[in-house]
């Protein structure tokens, strides 16, 4: 009896000091994984900003290109029919989302959704101008079709896309 006695006098406090140990490295470890993960988002802060920017600055320039206002302008409507322009203005429609299209990676869903809707509202409004016409229209009336149209929807989805991009990229600010 006295045998054990002795033996838990020993184990006891060795025990005590082993489980103080325990909590030392263990306070210590974590600290550090907690410095090693600031460290980490730091550095990777420092790389995907740029990058998010970037995408976000392409987005803009996405939305602004396919405004219809923008779009019609750029394709000089004059020198074509309307059954000319209206595929070429959904082709042009289709090439920029498409060419913009891995911007998604940085972007919430809400935000790409934002953006793709404002897309098929462009293309609508280009089929429902060229819809409007008769079959032997000029360039300038669907221009004047797509932009009186244009108008009555007031761009509502790309105003709202290109705040929703804006939005998104404020929260790193």
């Amino acid at each position: 009896m006295e045998y054990l006695l002795d033996l838990l006098k020993i184990i006891l406090p060795a025990g005590a000091v082993l489980y103080g140990m325990y909590l030392v490295v263990m306070s210590f470890l974590s600290k550090d994984r907690e410095k090693m993960l600031v460290e980490l988002k730091t550095q990777n802060s420092q790389v995907i900003l740029p990058i998010r920017l970037q995408a976000a600055e392409r987005l803009c320039l996405l939305l602004e290109r396919i405004t219809p206002n923008n779009l019609v302008r750029r394709s000089n409507p004059s020198q074509f029919t309307a059954s000319e322009l209206h595929p070429m203005l959904l082709s042009e429609v289709r090439e920029e989302f498409n060419h913009n299209l891995s911007q998604q990676v940085y972007f919430s869903e809400e935000t790409w959704e934002a953006v793709r809707r404002a897309v098929e509202e462009v293309t609508t409004i280009i089929n429902l101008s060229r819809q409007s016409l008769d079959g032997d229209a000029s360039g300038m009336e669907l221009a004047k079709s797509i932009f009186a149209l244009s108008l009555e929807r007031k761009n509502d989805a790309i105003n709202f896309a290109l705040k929703q991009v804006k939005s998104e990229i404020q929260l790193y600010f």
